[in-house]
Formats: C-alpha cells, structure tokens, sequence
C-alpha cells in the first residue's frame, strides 16, 4: 500500500490544480446530500413505495463506504492521475445514466456506480493538495479542502430543492455533467502523476472481509429505524455479519506480514486523534443537516427557504476555515479545536431554545454560530490528522480519514433519527396523560376544538403529535450539545510535535 513521492507540481499551477480537484471533490461530496430532498419525486416518478426508494441513498453510501480504503492500493499500482481520471470520468457517467434511469432498479445499479468511482475522489483530491504545496502552505490547502468538504452538503438541499422545484429531480444528478466534463480535461492537462509500483501486494483477504463489515454496518445504520433495530431479523443478522467481519479483519491485520491496512497508521498518535475528532465533528454536522429540514418543515417553512436556511452556517463555516488555515502553525492547533467544540457546543444550546412562535432569526444566529464551531474543528483535524504521517502513507491516510468522516456521518444521522422516534414516543405517552376531560387547562386552551366529535380530537391528537415532535428534536440538539462537551477531553489524545523529516506536512507547534 506504501506509494512514492510525486513529481512536484509546477508552482504556477498549483491555483489551478486545486480549483480543479477541488471542483471533483465538490461534485462527490454534493452527491451524498443534493438527491435528499427530490426522494419523493423520485419515489412519485419510479413507482416507487417509501422503503424501496432509500435504497438510492444506501447504495451509494455503501458502495463508496467499500471502495474508499482500496484508495491506496489502486494508486500504488496505476498511479494517481490514472485514478484520478477513471474516478472522475466514472463519476461523471453514472451520474448520466442516474438521471436517465427509467425504473428503481436501473437508479440503485447507477448510485452503486456512483459510489464504487467516486469513493477515491475525496482522499485524492486531499493528497494532490498536500502534495503540490510546499508545507507552510499546508493549513491554506487544507483551508480551501475544508470548505468544499464541508460546505458541500450544506448547500446540497438548498440546490437539489432548487432544481427538483423549478426542473425536475433528475437534474440533480445531471448537474455533474459540465462539471464532470471540466474536470477531466483540467485534470488531463495540469495534474501531475505518481510513481507506480509494478507489483504492489493486494491484501484481498483483508479487503473481503474490511469490506464485508463496512458494507453490513452502512446497512444496519440505513434500515436500522425502518426495520425497529434489533426488533428486526434483518438489522440482528447485519450486525452479526459487521461483528464477525470485523473480527476477522483485524485478527488478520495483526497476524499477517503486509495487512490490507498498513498499521503504522496506527501508530500515530495524531492520526487516530485526529479521526476520532472527525468522527464526531461528522456525526454532529450530519445529524444537524438530517433534523433541521424536517423541523422546519414541520413549522410550515417552504422547501426553498430551509434550504436557503443553511445557507448562513455554511458561509460562517467556510469564513473559520479560511481562518483557521492562516493560524495553523501560530496558533496551538488544540486550542483551535477546543473553540470549535464550545462554539458548536453553544448553537446547540442555542437551538434547544427553538420553539413553534419563533421567527428565522434563531435559527439564522444559531445556524451562524455553528458554522464557526464546525469551521474551527475542521480545518485544524485535517492538518493534526495528517501532519506526522510519513509521505508513503499519506495516499493511505487520507483514505482512511476520509472513510471515518463518511462512517461518522451516517452514525451521527442514525442516532440522531432513531432517538427522535423514540422520544417522540415517550413525549407523546407523557403528554397523553394530561388529556382528560378534568384538566381544566386543556379545556381552556382547546376550548375552539369541538372536544365532542371525531375531528376535534383527530385535531387534539394532531396537536399532542406536534408537541411531542418538537420536545424530541430540542432532546436531540440537548444530545448532541452534551457529546461536544464530552468530547474536550479528548483533546488529551493529541500532541503538538514538529512534523518529522520528510513528511509533507505542515510543522505543528
């Protein structure tokens, strides 16, 4: 899996390079949230019943969830550019064929491609980068890296409702198109090759077995709710298979010479910091960008104004990279990250205080503050993550990084979506024990339902129903506060240290 340095790029296309891996990367990444919102169009134009149209979510995220670590492999053997390329003219292609689908089952094979050629294009994009640029430019690369990774699926909803609004859904995926087309041939031209190793030894029983649990798990965290959890024969078996799949694999790893998984990743206290900080930076990011729609949606907002409503975290969130990549190498990066969990820890606060009679402005300040929260932790994981590893592991790295961001988002929306229900449940229960005809608040406040007719409790239950839904979203956002908080510790795990001779990365104070 070890790779060898690049040839250098020539510093006058170092601008263009990023824009150009940069706008494959978007186009990736975008994918992963812009076909959310045009779900029931999609659901209405196949034929579709509600559990079969997921299935054009979870086959993209599983199938690129399985590819992401063959990343290194296929590298060291075809060289990046290759696969850079292949990546990029497969991405571009499935996504035509997505929007000319004509049955679900055509749509589900097509986000599979999707998935299995875009897996590689977010860990290259991040190599190219630290690679072209020298490293006291490194927090600026990352920087810019961090903005299209993280602004991306914030803006995803706000165009694909645009486009499913004023278009038609399939737009979203014909979109990539010009995009693809550019990227391509700006890639062709400017970006430089890697090194290939002739003969590099594929651990395909590490793989098997890597991928058998990684696959299983997406599935479980994808129908879990749907299928109740472990209610479910199916979500018990899923999580046997990721269980003994896991097991195998790392048993494997530790025993065999050269494991699929090179453990000297392992080995670096900064990289498994700095992928536990990413795993729950993902998981709050996500699961915030899965419960605000529906919340706002269920306060009667159009589809077009929640979308415009993240606008204002992802604006703040690109600004703190951009920051945070000029004060990395200043500034100590743990107290860089430190900020980020308060800050984000303070608009979850902020959200707990959402409410039926509340305006936009809540949402836009809280919004705000979190995308400064998001931002600060960004940019300083990427470069701590990533700042010792020696160059022959970055490719590698960055695929693994890249991996535990996607894992942590899909574990973030899961538990987010199953604690709603539940305590929509347990709110719902509470507040049903109150509804009676001797609670004479009740009776004053529902004094304009005839209390006596069917309809008028069909309008009490409607009304108990909402406020059990929004007691449990405010539950959830409390959630999500409280694991910011415990997070900080954490901090313990990560060493400010120069970076080592020959490591690309940037010096670390």
């Amino acid at each position: 899996m070890d790779q060898a340095s690049p040839r250098a790029a020539a510093p006058a296309n170092r601008s263009l390079i990023t824009a150009l891996v940069m706008l494959a990367t978007i186009m990736q990444v975008l994918d992963t949230t812009i076909a959310n919102v045009a779900l029931p169009y999609m659901q209405g134009g196949l034929a579709a019943a509600q559990d079969q149209i997921a299935w054009v979510l979870t086959s993209y995220i599983v199938a690129a969830a399985i590819m992401t670590p063959m990343t290194g492999w296929l590298v060291a053997r075809f060289g990046r550019k290759r696969i850079f390329l292949c990546s990029v003219a497969g991405f571009t292609l499935a996504s035509l064929l997505c929007g000319a689908a004509g049955s679900l089952a055509e749509i589900v094979l097509f986000r599979i491609l999707q998935g299995v050629f875009g897996a590689a294009l977010v860990p290259l994009s991040q190599a190219v980068l630290l690679d072209i640029n020298p490293p006291e430019k490194h927090g600026s690369a990352m920087a810019v890296w961090g903005t299209g990774i993280m602004a991306a699926p914030i803006l995803g909803p706000t165009l694909g409702g645009w486009l499913t609004q004023n278009y038609d859904w399939r737009w979203v995926f014909y979109i990539n198109l010009p995009l693809g087309v550019i990227a391509f041939l700006g890639i062709l031209a400017f970006v430089p090759e890697t090194e290939i190793e002739r003969r590099p030894r594929f651990d395909l029983f590490g793989f098997a077995f890597l991928s058998l649990a990684i696959g299983a798990f997406q599935m479980l965290l994808d129908r879990g709710e749907q299928k109740d959890w472990f209610g479910s024969s199916e979500i018990v078996i899923e999580a046997a298979i990721a269980a003994l799949g896991l097991w195998i694999f790392v048993f494997h790893t530790l025993t065999t010479e050269r494991p699929f998984l090179n453990t000297a990743l392992l080995k670096d206290r900064n990289f498994v910091g700095g992928n536990v900080f990413m795993f729950i930076t993902s998981a709050i990011m996500y699961a915030s960008l899965a419960l605000l729609p529906p919340l706002l949606t269920m306060l009667d907002y159009p589809i077009v104004t929640t979308g415009l409503l993240q606008v204002p975290r992802g604006l703040t969130m690109m600004a703190a990279i951009m920051l945070v990549g000029k004060l990395t190498g200043r500034v100590d990066f743990r107290i860089l990250l430190a900020a980020g969990l308060a800050a984000t820890g303070a608009s979850l606060w902020m959200m707990t205080g959402f409410s039926p009679e509340m305006d936009m402005r809540p949402v836009i300040v809280s919004g705000l503050v979190q995308g400064l929260g998001l931002g600060l932790l960004y940019g300083p994981i990427n470069v701590a993550a990533l700042a010792t590893l020696p160059q022959r592991l970055l490719t590698e790295g960055t695929a693994v990084y890249s991996l535990v961001r996607n894992i942590g988002g899909s574990v973030g929306i899961s538990v987010a979506e199953t604690l709603l229900a539940r305590n929509i449940q347990i709110a719902h229960a509470s507040l049903a024990q109150d509804v009676t005809p001797y609670n004479q608040a009740l009776q004053h406040h529902a004094g304009l339902l005839p209390m006596t007719s069917d309809s008028g409790l069909a309008a009490l239950d409607r009304l108990v129903n909402f406020q059990a839904s929004m007691i449990s979203y405010l539950d959830d956002f409390k959630f999500m506060m409280i694991v910011c908080l415990l997070a900080l510790p954490l901090l313990l795990l990560m060493r400010a240290a120069r970076r080592p001779a020959g490591n690309p990365a940037i010096a670390m104070d």
